[in-house]
């Protein structure tokens, strides 16, 4: 089947769903993952922007989906195409176009006595079950602006798939994109999985509740009791060896004590740390993502790649990226993009609410943001105070030394201060590098002009 049928397979398909032909840009969409384009270059070629042609993408999926009983992407659109083109399925499908017999008065798709009929209904309903009884994503955010990050998406992958890594922990500062990378990773990944399972931690978040979701998703796909005498007697570890399962838990960093180094868990939390051993230490076929501010200790403290654990902690996007943000609020043309981009070290958030600023005061970055002036949005020290709120006294005391400094200050000449012990001061410095507060090279600390700019204006 040529690119042109497919195109046509796929118009029926969304006329049956929806009522109404696919338009140009719903084509270009198809075309374009036919042909291998990427969002962007798709958006390029019909001057409009990225996120429009990800959420047309979004809403043709979902019809594909929904229409042919499994999950349809951007990334299996035409392995799906091709691999359903001698089935029943798509032989329907194809029927429908050449016969033109179409019917959108939500009378079965097939006359009563099509042989395909049965077939084809039955398969379709079991699939949908299966997905849902195996996957449970409904904590999972909408994927919404995502920008390329393909080093970081293979990294992970490699690691999951190839490697089997059984714990990866995801971190980095607060709006850096690391939950939209694991968005997409999972979306992409999935279905490689028995189970499939996103959890969002929330301030209190009792192993008792995550554990009895967990085994009540498994103990409902293999039709087992549910009562929750048997739930407990089953350890959830049984399941993990039993079966490949993919289990994400957001926002990690609840499970830690505020006021704290990084990593301390809340006593109501220990018993995670007992988990995360199990999932370390035993062997089964699953596999942990966390992400998060911080990361628990028990993983910070592993450095040998060849274990089954690892880090990945996410930077910036880089400048084409960053431009792109730029441009989605119409700044596309500011003088100085690059250097706005680096002064906010690509960090999507951040960038997204400097640029909502300068957009809203009508002003170009020279004019708003002269010599080394850093603007701090009201919503951008929300967000930062949410992290500095979890500091301990002591890390903030080393966060306001190294923000009176414009270079990186050498480790012998902060040991000189009469402010901080030594052994504390040291403990501190690996804390906020967990945090990934502060950035370190060789034995120079320094923070970012943003930290900089909000620790001396309103943290310490």
């Amino acid at each position: 089947m040529n690119l042109k049928e497919m195109l046509n397979v796929a118009d029926r398909i969304v006329l049956e769903k929806t009522g109404q032909h696919l338009d140009d840009l719903q084509e270009a969409v198809l075309r374009g993952t036919l042909q291998r384009e990427t969002y962007k270059e798709i958006a390029k070629d019909f001057n409009c922007s990225e996120s429009r042609i990800r959420e047309i993408g979004s809403e043709l999926w979902q019809i594909l989906s929904e229409e042919l009983g499994e999950d349809v992407s951007k990334s299996n659109f035409r392995s799906t195409m091709e691999r359903l083109q001698n089935s029943n399925i798509l032989n329907f499908a194809q029927d429908i176009v050449v016969k033109g017999s179409f019917n959108t008065c939500g009378e079965p798709k097939h006359p009563p006595n099509s042989p395909n009929s049965q077939p084809i209904n039955q398969e379709t309903s079991n699939s949908k079950q299966i997905k849902t009884l195996h996957q449970d994503l409904s904590e999972m955010p909408e994927l919404g602006d995502f920008y390329d990050r393909p080093l970081e998406l293979h990294t992970l992958t490699t690691w999951i798939l190839q490697q089997r890594c059984r714990l990866i922990t995801l971190t980095g500062i607060s709006g850096i994109g690391k939950t939209s990378l694991a968005v997409q990773l999972v979306q992409q990944i999935k279905d490689e999985f028995d189970y499939a399972v996103w959890y969002t931690l929330d301030e209190f978040p009792t192993i008792e509740k995550f554990q009895s979701n967990l085994i009540q998703l498994f103990s409902n796909s293999e039709k087992q009791d549910l009562s929750p005498t048997n739930q407990k007697r089953l350890p959830l570890i049984k399941y993990l060896q039993n079966h490949r399962c993919l289990i994400v838990l957001d926002d990690v960093h609840n499970l830690f004590c505020r006021g704290e180094f990084a990593g301390k868990y809340k006593p109501e939390c220990e018993e995670y740390r007992s988990l995360l051993k199990q999932i370390e230490k035993l062997s089964h076929q699953s596999c942990f993502l966390l992400i998060g501010w911080e990361q628990p200790r028990e993983v910070t403290q592993v450095k040998n790649q060849n274990t089954s654990i690892r880090t990945l902690q996410l930077k910036g996007l880089d400048i084409a990226a960053g431009q792109e943000i730029l441009r989605d609020y119409g700044l596309e043309k500011i003088d100085n993009s690059e250097t706005l981009i680096h002064r906010y070290q690509g960090n999507p958030i951040w960038l997204k609410s400097v640029a909502n600023l300068i957009q809203d005061l009508g002003g170009g970055v020279t004019e708003l943001l002269p010599n080394d002036t850093i603007l701090l949005p009201e919503d951008l020290k929300d967000v930062l105070q949410q992290q500095f709120d979890r500091l301990s006294e002591l890390e903030k005391q080393v966060i306001s030394l190294l923000a009176k400094e414009r270079q990186p200050i050498n480790r012998a000449k902060l040991l000189e201060n009469d402010r901080i012990p030594a052994s504390d001061l040291l403990n501190a410095l690996q804390s906020l590098s967990r945090r990934c507060l502060i950035e370190q090279q060789a034995n120079f600390y320094t923070i970012s002009p943003v930290l900089r700019q909000y620790a001396i204006a309103y943290a310490v």
